[in-house]
């Protein structure tokens, strides 16, 4: 079964009615009424926070009094009241109290973000031509969500050529995988294929900085770079073993981000990283393959980046160091340093003095790669 995010309108069901009174009020205040008449309204549509309102409302006459909610109905019955004729009319529109709306499935392909394409809406369907929004504050309507099954019943199928045309299919193709393990049902939602895309275009800059021509240099690469290489080709060799893709493209979108920070644009890093993705993104690695000089469709030849453990060891690891097991600083040690050349380190620094209030320490207590604890 495959799940998909569908959408949801909000139609107010709405009672209206026209009355023709034989004039104007009476002293008392009274009015006869001589006519009433069934009112005909367009389809009216409220935005999702205003439901939000409501639930914690007693009832939907609570909201229809919110000064908003009130002006937008108002104005309805401004401009849908038949012609007074030289009489004295009046409209009167409320909603059904033990019914007040209904929610109705909306085509997901007019909807951004959860946020209603309303021009688009009027042209979805005949009979909401005419329709009227009652708006958030900034203009937008929003709508609201559900993971459901996807069918064309609840208008929440996603064409993928339509998806490939806005976003590339290398995008379409790195979301499936993004979405989760493979064995497992996944709900689609356009919305997160952005974040796809804005991977690959962060991807892409490494090679073309500001989008500009390519800027890979022949530089040796830094040991922090080295680092984040040799993370993606261990994680990446590990997941596609298990089939685990989403976990792989995560670690693709670290490395990015590291990199980026960074600033590398060097070739050691980058040939091997285009590598990696190509299988995960194969039009867009296959282009920046060329443009580091290697033969068309050589790529899906070429051997896999081999991984050495020695980048991903620490030269360093910061320790807590603790009195009575209260942490007062942290400490930067070799790696290799043992037990008791950390303990030496200690007794020998300025550290007992700035903390010990004068006392002698008992013990030292080394948790290697953890913390350090000086009793006293």
């Amino acid at each position: 079964m495959i799940l998909g995010r569908s959408n949801f309108v909000y139609r107010l069901n709405l009672t209206s009615e026209h009355v023709e009174f034989a004039g104007p009020p009476t002293e008392t205040g009274e009015e006869e009424i001589i006519a009433r008449a069934e009112g005909k309204l367009p389809p009216v549509f409220v935005s999702k926070s205003w439901l939000d309102r409501l639930t914690k409302s007693t009832n939907m006459l609570e909201l229809s009094k919110h000064q908003g909610f009130a002006s937008k109905i108002k104005e309805l019955n401004a401009k849908y009241r038949p012609q007074p004729n030289g009489r004295h009319t009046g409209t009167f529109t409320g909603i059904v109290a033990d019914n007040p709306y209904t929610a109705l499935h909306v085509d997901v392909s007019i909807v951004n973000n959860d946020v209603l394409d309303t021009a688009a809406f009027k042209k979805w369907r005949p009979d909401y031509a005419d329709a009227e929004f009652i708006l958030e504050d900034d203009g937008t309507y929003i709508c609201g969500s559900e993971v459901e099954k996807m069918s064309k019943a609840k208008f929440n199928v996603v064409n993928p050529d339509v998806l490939v045309a806005q976003y590339g299919a290398d995008a379409l193709r790195l979301y499936e995988m993004f979405l989760g393990p493979l064995e497992q049902f996944k709900p689609w939602n356009t919305n997160g294929i952005s974040g796809v895309a804005t991977f690959l275009k962060k991807f892409w800059r490494l090679f073309h900085p500001e989008d500009g021509p390519l800027a890979v240099t022949d530089e040796p690469a830094s040991p922090a770079e080295l680092k984040t290489l040799h993370r993606v080709i261990q994680k990446v060799a590990q997941d596609v073993e298990k089939f685990s893709f989403n976990t792989s493209v995560s670690t693709f979108m670290i490395a990015v981000n590291e990199l980026t920070a960074l600033g590398t644009h060097k070739r050691a890093i980058l040939e091997p990283l285009v590598l990696l993705l190509s299988p995960f993104a194969p039009h867009l690695a296959e282009e920046l393959w060329e443009e580091l000089g290697h033969a068309p469709g050589s790529i899906s030849h070429a051997a896999y980046p081999e991984f050495r453990e020695e980048y991903l060891v620490e030269a360093n690891v910061t320790y807590p160091v603790a009195i009575n097991g209260k942490v007062r600083e942290q400490r930067q040690f070799a790696t290799a340093a043992t037990a008791a050349e950390i303990e030496t380190a200690i007794l020998e620094s300025d550290f007992l003095s700035r903390f010990g209030d004068g006392k002698a320490a008992k013990k030292v207590v080394v948790v290697p790669g953890r913390m350090v604890n000086v009793v006293v």
